[in-house]
């Protein structure tokens, strides 16, 4: 499978999504490096932009994410993981899903609990 990298400066949005509930857990973008990690491993790799190098998913929190199908759309052009997420958390705030912000009456209302406290886990 080609990707096309090339339309975002070399990478592509790759969304993570639940592979039992169907919750939508994350986005985040994929190199080409990333990618050939996530195929070769089974372990949901990203390419960090803010830190500039690959990012395997939960290396640091442990909260990794087992690859369980990969779709890619029409365009070849965006990623959907479906994984497994061990620890039950993909988000660096400790929520299930960095989608944990809800709009309503334009006010966000947070929605449920953290599961992990990241100053434990990040030791920051």
């Amino acid at each position: 499978m080609d990707l096309k990298f090339d339309k975002m400066g070399g990478l592509v949005p790759a969304i993570a999504q639940d592979y039992e509930s169907g919750e939508i857990l994350m986005l985040a973008y994929m190199n080409q490096e990333a990618w050939e990690h996530t195929l070769s491993s089974g372990l949901a790799t990203y390419y960090s932009r803010s830190r500039n190098t690959l990012w395997i998913k939960g290396k640091t929190s442990g909260h990794v994410q087992h690859v369980k199908e990969i779709r890619v759309d029409c365009d070849d052009d965006t990623v959907l993981l479906k994984v497994e997420q061990v620890g039950g958390a993909a988000c660096h705030t400790g929520h299930r899903s960095c989608f944990y912000k809800k709009i309503e009456n334009s006010e966000v209302k947070i929605i449920g609990e953290p599961v992990f406290d990241p100053k434990e886990v990040y030791k920051s």
